[in-house]
């Protein structure tokens, strides 16, 4: 009598992610966004003032990410009165959108609670020497 294995969780097959089929062709199968990547592209948005990026300067207060591969970006300013006020959202938004798999992008800019110099990271308090 042949004895059968009981196959490990971890042994289970994973089904491929398959795209469908259209009346206009196949389609890819959907590319699912990760949060470091889009992490990683906010932290090539400078403000210009200063030579750090805008999610070392904590800057960015949130990233969802929808099913969907909508994100929305919470995001606030050093001050209400920041030169930058209209640039920095857009190229935020602009870097967002070049991330694998996202379909749309909201930054919304929000002043509660307001920014400080508590919410930069380690690397940026050295990089401006305000340890």
């Amino acid at each position: 009598m042949a004895r059968r294995r009981r196959r490990a969780v971890s042994e289970t097959p994973t089904l491929p992610n398959h795209g469908a089929w259209t009346p206009d062709g196949p389609t890819e199968p959907p590319v699912k966004v990760h949060e470091d990547a889009v992490i990683a592209v906010l932290k090539t948005v400078f403000d210009p003032e200063i030579p750090v990026d805008i999610y070392e300067l904590g800057l960015i207060y949130a990233v969802e990410i929808g099913d969907d591969g909508h994100v929305k970006v919470e995001m606030t300013l050093t001050t209400p009165s920041c030169p930058s006020a209209q640039e920095l959202p857009n190229q935020a938004e602009e870097a967002v959108r070049a991330v694998p798999g996202v379909t749309d992008v909201t930054v919304e800019v929000v002043w509660d609670p307001p920014w400080d110099q508590s919410r930069m990271s380690e690397d940026a308090r050295l990089a401006l020497n305000m340890y």
